[in-house]
């Protein structure tokens, strides 16, 4: 690394803070400044002097143990750190930095870092499991704090299941994956509109039309888009998904909605990916009351929805217009013409009908063609892993000449 990275590693108390002071080896090892601060019960299973001829520096646990008097140690720190890692993160530590409890060095400064925090937990899994920490856990999740998982396994308590801190090699690589992230700030001064999930076409107040878009494909795009430095917008249909941390988000129900979200957008936005399964039709005739049931057959009149990607390709200007096409044959064909009747810079084609690229799932596999006559096919990925696909894609319309 051309400048090390300074990192604040916050050791609370329980059996696994012997793994933190490999920790601090390793990440000491790989060329980061590493200072430890430790709570009085972490204390009880190693000493502070561990921690010192492990990182070469101070280590700190006192809040009014001031050894510098030109300065107030928990807030030089807070503001010294680009990264806080803490390792174990006990039940107790989670608990008052999610309720924004301060009583002791480590509470303090962590209130008042600006710095990402990065949380790696350690209890026994009961623990882990209350509904309490639950809630603690996606509360700071929400705040964009970083979660590393506990493994599973036998637990120094006895018990056998999960709740055991991260292997230090696991945390170093995440730091690591961290900083590159920071690093690779591609996107960064970028407004990215997404669109994701299914829209519902109400036919009376409890019945509606809907498809099986879970919105995992948008949702992973908006979080990757968020990772590169993006600006991002996420107009989403109804999902059951959680809202991604860092984004603009607009939740909407019907094509109609999703159609006047994206347009008061459009304008201000430099990629658009419309990811999202917007309804083709509604019902022409919508009920206030519910439907009551009647002998025989029932017929429901349905009218189309305005397609929404191509009216934004008809009003592209500066915009980098991204469409997906989700097929069951004839992939190729479908999915060019439509990139061509709306006026994309490239369309992400899929097979629904194929076993692990359908909706619902955890993965896809895509065909992606542009504008320029430029076509790649992915493997069999995580969403995630094909949304950065996508997005690397979408940047060499980013940076062409039209859109620097």
């Amino acid at each position: 690394m051309s400048e090390k990275k300074k990192i604040l590693l916050c050791v609370t108390g329980g059996i696994a803070v012997f793994k933190a002071a490999a920790l601090t080896s390793q990440m000491s090892k790989a060329g980061y400044d590493v200072k430890v601060m430790m709570t009085q019960s972490a204390m009880k299973f190693v000493t502070p002097l561990t921690f010192q001829t492990l990182s070469r520096n101070h280590v700190y646990h006192d809040t009014f143990d001031e050894k510098d008097p030109s300065g107030v140690a928990h807030i030089d720190l807070a503001d010294w750190a680009d990264l806080v890692v803490i390792a174990p993160a006990t039940a107790n530590s989670i608990g008052k930095l999610a309720n924004g409890i301060a009583d002791d060095m480590i509470s303090t400064t962590l209130l008042a870092t600006t710095a990402p925090i990065m949380i790696a937990p350690a209890m026994n899994v009961h623990m882990y499991e209350h509904p309490a920490v639950f809630a603690n856990m996606e509360r700071l999740a929400d705040f964009g704090h970083r979660f590393i998982e506990p493994g599973e396994g036998l637990l120094a308590c006895g018990y056998v299941g999960k709740g055991r801190l991260a292997e230090p090699e696991e945390i170093l690589k995440a730091v690591q994956e961290f900083f590159e992230e920071e690093e690779n700030q591609v996107l960064s001064g970028k407004h990215v509109l997404i669109t994701a999930g299914p829209t519902r076409e109400q036919i009376d107040p409890v019945r509606f039309f809907t498809n099986r878009s879970s919105g995992k494909m948008g949702y992973a795009l908006a979080e990757v888009a968020v990772s590169l430095g993006a600006h991002v917008t996420l107009i989403s249909g109804p999902s059951h998904l959680k809202q991604p941390y860092g984004v603009d988000f607009i939740p909407v129900q019907s094509a109609a909605e999703m159609y006047e979200a994206v347009m008061e957008k459009y304008n201000e936005a430099d990629l658009v990916i419309k990811s999202a399964a917007v309804a083709d039709y509604r019902p022409k005739e919508t009920f206030e009351s519910k439907m009551k049931k009647k002998d025989g057959n029932l017929s429901i009149e349905m009218e189309r929805t305005t397609d929404i990607l191509k009216e934004l390709g008809k009003r592209k200007n500066h915009q980098v217009l991204v469409g997906f096409a989700a097929e069951t044959d004839d992939v190729t064909r479908y999915a060019k013409e439509k990139m061509e009747k709306k006026n994309l810079d490239m369309i992400v084609a899929n097979n629904v009908s194929q076993q692990g690229s359908g909706f619902e799932g955890d993965t896809n596999q895509v065909f992606i063609y542009g504008r320029d006559g430029h076509e790649m096919e992915s493997s069999l990925l995580s969403k995630r892993q094909v949304a950065e696909i996508v997005l690397k894609e979408c940047l060499r319309y980013l940076e062409g000449p039209d859109h620097k």
